[in-house]
């Protein structure tokens, strides 16, 4: 009888690959999903229509799955942490590979203040009376203490399961995932079952701009797979796999 796998250490950076391919799965299929489709959809679907914006993920799908190729070849053949970084200072040196590390950087903080603001809203769907104590108001919008403090407590309890270790980040990020998968399907049933082909329309307006516009936003909903290659050596499967 085979002895079950279990978690090992990388010796030279003391990295635990705790990390199987059904957790690397749900943590980046999650990072992908994330919360900012609840914020954007109807934007999308006033901006491009129904079938316009789907033909916009469409296109913008197929783009990003060159992007994803790309990063599974170079993961498999440098499977380290920090993914980019690696990348980028084995082809362009050091000063490059600073400049893109801090931007990928940028990046995530833009995202985590995205999300911080994505959480409540959606909770504001659940608890309509949720908006007490006016701060202040920006390009017209009008910002709550409460808003505010749902967005930072949810700041600090996903920093602090980060924290705890990756093992324990996968564990939360695959019941999240298969949580919202859940949804999603019913969601689907629902309009399958109850929902009326009147709703769908406009299948499309905004002309090209309209369709331009989702698409642009497309690569930026996408990230999230990239996280794989910067947790490699935390994935407990031979290089070729993990890519």
């Amino acid at each position: 009888m085979s002895q079950p796998q279990t978690a090992t250490t990388d010796r030279d950076h003391g990295f635990v690959k705790a990390l199987g391919s059904i957790d690397a799965l749900f943590i980046g299929f999650g990072a992908m999903i994330g919360f900012g489709w609840v914020v954007l959809t109807g934007e999308w679907l006033s901006g491009a229509g129904t079938m316009g914006a789907i033909l916009a993920f469409v296109v913008g799908g197929i783009i990003m799955c060159f992007v994803g190729t790309v990063y599974s070849e170079l993961v498999a053949a440098m499977p380290h942490a920090g993914g980019e970084h690696n990348y980028l200072i084995r082809a362009m040196g050091p000063q490059v590979s600073l400049f893109g590390s801090w931007a990928i950087t940028g990046g995530y903080i833009s995202v985590v203040m995205f999300e911080a603001v994505a959480v409540p809203k959606t909770a504001l769907y659940l608890f309509p009376n949720l908006e007490f104590v006016k701060l202040w108001t920006i390009a017209d919008f009008d910002v709550y203490l409460t808003w505010a403090l749902v967005g930072t407590v949810t700041a600090i309890i996903i920093s602090w399961i980060n924290i705890r270790g990756v093992k324990v980040a996968s564990l939360v990020q695959t019941f999240v995932v298969s949580f919202l998968i859940i949804v999603a399907l019913m969601l689907l049933a629902g309009g399958l079952v109850g929902g009326e082909a009147a709703n769908a329309e406009p299948l499309f307006t905004g002309g090209g701009s309209g369709f331009i516009a989702v698409v642009a936003v497309v690569p930026f909903l996408f990230v999230g797979f990239d996280v794989i290659p910067q947790s490699a050596e935390e994935i407990n499967l031979p290089p070729k796999k993990i890519g």
